[in-house]
């Protein structure tokens, strides 16, 4: 049984991705991470519009046909807002300090002491 686009879209937007962007605030992601994402949500919009991976479509007529705002744009958007909640925080709250800490002192050189326990 097929399922009607707009209500996939419908599920999609309200219900699978903000289960896939919970915590998505302190991710640090890699490029090979965001083409994995990118590559599973074209994956995703490509059988959603009823193609194949063999029709002459390409990924942004299929983003264009569908309305649908990139995963990671909306990732971004997650992260600025989440910055920006940090930075109106007073400057004694963790999560504001924490942002700004910097650490002081110096590393030793050379390879680690040996201790009790590594032997």
């Amino acid at each position: 049984m097929l399922l009607k686009r707009g209500f996939v879209l419908y599920i999609m937007s309200y219900l699978t991705l903000p289960v896939l962007l919970y915590g998505s605030e302190t991710w640090t992601i890699k490029a090979s991470d965001a083409g994995r994402i990118i590559v599973a949500e074209m994956k995703y919009m490509r059988r959603t519009a009823g193609y194949t991976w063999t029709d002459y479509k390409t990924n942004a007529q299929i983003a264009k046909e569908l309305k649908i705002t990139p995963i990671l744009d909306k990732l971004l958007e997650y992260k600025r807002s989440c910055i920006q909640h940090v930075n109106r925080m007073p400057r004694n709250r963790l999560p504001r300090v924490m942002k700004y800490y910097s650490p002081t002192g110096r590393r030793n050189h050379g390879r680690p002491l040996k201790r009790l326990l590594d032997t």
